[in-house]
């Protein structure tokens, strides 16, 4: 009788670190709609298991038409069983983390010893990774967080294949009463189209509509912080300050003043991007980007809050992240950022709350920070080069002065 090898790998399993809304709603949709079994692996407990029960999820689109997809074929494990999971991840077809850039280095270490069961007994069998986190240079920092766990002479070059992407697709915060009734539906907007890097890849890509390889994937990670992160941000940095009882991002827009803004202050952005990447975009390409970006943050049906959109201050104003980091490369071209700037000032008084009345409370302290001794608290906590950002750190304090004492 043939025993059972369970060291085979399985061509058609995606493993998902993170069955958040992302990794439902984008990454598990794609491949478990493409044909896919999808396993995630998680740290919530009750959401493994009603994966389990179920063997599928609801993801509903809010667009002018609702439309429902269930998604087949889904199974989970738990984060915490480090056996299972580097068991699982050993036999996988492909590999997606979506966890978010602060949990992403706590999975690594089961990886790795997937990576390693996996290269003890398939050395002819290289994995890929689909990096489904909103950060820059993902695969550098994932590729030294690796070699940290495998060994000096492990083929991270050949053997695992780094993918980044730009996750351009808003999930919203679902209404606690819907998932009341359904704790593992995922709202999403229309928009379904995964940009990653095709150089990344180590086996073929897979054959997953909605998949965008691109070239210099640099280029749009960027595009996708500096377009429309900052973009979004804005609208709600702005438009909170203009409007403080809005709920709402399509409110926002209604106000015309929010709308022009938002809008200049992109196109500011998109000015500095062309410069940096003159041969992956053109001014029309991205002012049709930028247009495309106001409509979908326009959507009434996604009831995307404010709320959402602008909170957790000290990664979103942070030295790297949006604001900066457009601010930067315009530093470095020497194209003008002043709106940029401006914008990132409204950040500093956002005290939007959620559906439950509260504040983020990490944005309660930081905030609390930011009035006891400014720039120690952008050197400290934005991670602000005390010397090389000196001159910002001292136009956002006369900013602030402006905005928020008064």
């Amino acid at each position: 009788m043939l025993t059972e090898n369970k060291f085979q790998i399985e061509e058609h399993k995606i493993v998902i670190f993170g069955a958040g809304k992302i990794g439902r709603s984008f990454i598990g949709q794609l491949f478990g709609c493409g044909g896919y079994s999808v396993v995630f692996a998680d740290v919530d407990g009750r959401v493994v298991n009603m994966l389990n029960q179920q063997g599928n999820y609801r993801v509903v689109i809010k667009g002018e038409k609702e439309e429902e997809i269930t998604v087949p074929n889904v199974r989970a494990i738990s984060a915490l069983d480090k056996s299972t999971v580097a068991e699982t991840v050993s036999t996988a077809g492909i590999l997606a983390a979506s966890v978010g850039k602060n949990a992403l280095e706590k999975v690594i270490p089961v990886i790795a010893e997937g990576l390693s069961i996996r290269y003890k007994n398939n050395q002819g069998k290289p994995l890929d990774i689909i990096l489904a986190e909103n950060m820059r240079s993902a695969a550098e920092f994932v590729k030294g967080e690796l070699k940290k766990y495998l060994p000096l002479d492990f083929p991270v070059e050949t053997y695992v294949g780094l993918i980044e992407t730009s996750i351009g697709k808003m999930v919203p915060i679902i209404p606690l009463a819907e998932l009341e009734k359904d704790p593992l539906v995922v709202f999403a907007e229309p928009y379904n189209t995964l940009i990653l890097d095709g150089k990344g890849f180590k086996t073929p890509i897979p054959e997953i509509k909605g998949l965008a390889p691109k070239s210099n994937i640099k280029a749009w990670v960027d595009r996708k912080a500096f377009i429309h992160n900052l973009g979004h941000a804005t609208a709600a940095y702005f438009g909170h300050y203009r409007h403080p009882d809005a709920v709402y991002m399509y409110e926002l827009f209604d106000d015309s003043e929010v709308l022009s803004f938002t809008r200049n202050v992109m196109l500011q952005s998109a000015d500095i991007l062309r410069t940096a990447y003159p041969h992956d975009f053109t001014a029309s390409d991205l002012e049709d980007h930028i247009d495309d970006l106001i409509s979908r943050f326009r959507n009434k049906a996604l009831q995307d809050t404010i709320f959402r959109v602008g909170q957790d201050l000290t990664r979103k104003l942070g030295s790297d992240d949006r604001f900066m980091g457009s601010i930067h490369l315009g530093m470095q071209y020497r194209i003008p950022y002043d709106m940029i700037l401006k914008a990132m000032s409204y950040g500093l008084c956002f005290k939007a709350k959620n559906e439950e009345g509260n504040c983020c409370q990490s944005d309660i302290i930081f905030q609390e920070s930011l009035s006891n001794d400014f720039e120690s608290t952008f050197v400290k906590s934005l991670i602000f080069d005390p010397i090389a950002d000196r001159c910002i750190i001292e136009e956002l304090r006369k900013l602030y002065k402006e905005l928020c004492i008064n």
